[in-house]
């Protein structure tokens, strides 16, 4: 069923996705200021980043199979809504618990993402959908990039609560553009919905991101980290149990746990861990002090602009990543991009002495990560049927989100333990820096081993195979 107009489908589409991976990025300049702005201790306004990423990891695999189930259309609509919601109730407010709730509700934006390659999958034409795919899925790395710089300015020249009305307008701007501009695609799977599954999942991710986003503040050994993860592991083990034999499950396990797709699942947390790293460790070396020996002393909006050029090497790299799956497969540039990033962090190691050697590790960082999440959707679904598109895109966007969890409180709890004294206060050494660094690039290559688990039959994806199942539906 290709449209008429698959240019501006796309352009829609993933311009949706990076103004939804901007939410990643948009309150980190505000952290430092929110319990004097909030009148709240620092670990309760942490939950202004942890409430998005638990609604996120829950929303997206969710809303992806209500999307294979009912259409992608009104569940775009539906996201889009819900975080028009959360921006308008975040930038409405001086309180903590009303942010807490509107960034929560801006995490439902995050299946757009899914959807978005869901609906690209059914109508782009067939020679166009592998770069189609790839954009989009490379936008949730883009709008992440390119949120730091941007949120920084408005964060430094107008009031806090603009950062939200942003936000709302990117929310508004994208609803008629799913309304009139992306078309209907018709229910892919008959089913119905899985309540018990559903919430078997959101307590399963919500215990687990928990535990690993507060583990550093609660300490890794503590009765609420350890309870927390062993709740998710019984969870966990319930939700399989049902999953297998509800008829309409939330998430096909049969599926999921194939070795195409288990094997690029789990090198996208690897592959997330690594771009993930260098946005904790680069902005605090660019705005150490000089005074400390290492540090470059620059401000927060300067420290945006060097890193600016992060999101446009992903946007550059995803068509070219796009070009050369269509020849040599997606699984040769996903490994390709594994390896740029674990080469680059190794080499980044010796190169933090000055702005634009950060900025050209970002650089080099990125283009890696477009080219392996431009692999990710073909991977994926050269892997399930067109019935579980949006559904096992889902899951690979968790499988990201997780990995970019992990990334937080690995390399904040190296940083927070390797520190040298400044001005009274502990802050994180260079060696510390340099460590988290080693450790992204050996995880970056584990995710090249990885990938290199995925048969090369399962990753083709031809023109031919894609339009034998559109006519198959």
């Amino acid at each position: 069923m290709p449209t008429a107009h698959p240019g501006v489908l796309i352009a829609v589409l993933a311009a949706a996705g990076i103004g939804v991976s901007l939410m990643q990025t948009l309150i980190i300049p505000l952290l430092p200021e929110l319990p004097k702005l909030l009148n709240a201790s620092a670990s309760d306004t942490s939950w202004a980043i942890t409430a998005t990423l638990l609604t996120a990891a829950v929303a997206t695999p969710v809303f992806g199979r209500l999307g294979d189930m009912y259409g992608a259309k009104p569940m775009l609509i539906a996201c889009a809504l819900l975080l028009i919601c959360g921006s308008v109730l975040a930038a409405s407010t001086n309180s903590l618990m009303p942010l807490v709730v509107g960034r929560g509700l801006q995490g439902f934006g995050f299946p757009i993402i899914p959807l978005g390659i869901s609906v690209l999958r059914a109508c782009v034409p067939a020679e166009k959908v592998g770069a189609a795919m790839g954009l989009m899925s490379a936008s949730l790395g883009v709008g992440g990039a390119l949120g730091l710089p941007l949120s920084a300015v408005i964060a430094q020249h107008y009031d806090w609560h603009m950062l939200f009305w942003f936000a709302t307008a990117l929310g508004v701007a994208a609803l008629p553009m799913f309304l009139f501009l992306v078309p209907h695609v018709p229910p892919r799977t008959r089913g119905r919905l899985d309540p018990v599954g559903a919430v078997l999942l959101a307590g399963g991710l919500v215990t687990l991101l928990l535990g690993i986003s507060k583990g550093q503040s609660w300490g890794w050994l503590s009765a609420p980290t350890l309870s927390s993860f062993g709740a998710s592991v019984l969870i966990f083990l319930v939700f399989g149990w049902w999953e297998l034999r509800v008829s309409s499950p939330t998430v096909d396990l049969r599926t999921t746990v194939t070795r195409p797709v288990l094997a690029t699942n789990v090198a996208s947390v690897a592959v997330a861990f690594g771009m993930f790293a260098l946005s904790l460790v680069a902005p605090q070396i660019m705005e150490m002090p000089r005074e400390t020996g290492y540090g470059l002393g620059q401000s927060m909006l300067a420290t945006g602009l060097w890193m600016a050029p992060g999101g446009l090497a992903m946007m550059v790299t995803s068509p070219l990543a796009a070009r050369i799956a269509a020849v040599r497969g997606p699984r040769f540039t996903f490994v390709i991009g594994a390896v740029v990033i674990a080469v680059s962090y190794a080499a980044g190691v010796a190169f933090l002495a000055a702005p634009w050697q950060i900025m050209v590790l970002n650089v080099a960082v990125a283009g890696g990560v477009g080219f392996a999440y431009a692999s990710m959707p073909a991977l994926i679904n050269a892997a399930v049927p067109i019935s579980e598109t949006a559904a096992a895109n889902g899951i690979n966007a968790l499988a990201r989100s997780l990995g970019t969890s992990i990334s937080s409180a690995a390399i904040g709890a190296i940083l927070a333990g390797m520190t040298v004294s400044y001005a009274g206060a502990a802050v994180p050494s260079m060696a510390g820096f340099r460590t988290a660094m080693v450790v992204a690039a050996v995880v970056a290559a584990l995710a090249a081993g990885l990938a290199l688990l995925i048969p090369v039959a399962a990753a083709e994806v031809t023109e031919e195979s894609v339009e034998v199942e559109r006519q198959r539906l």
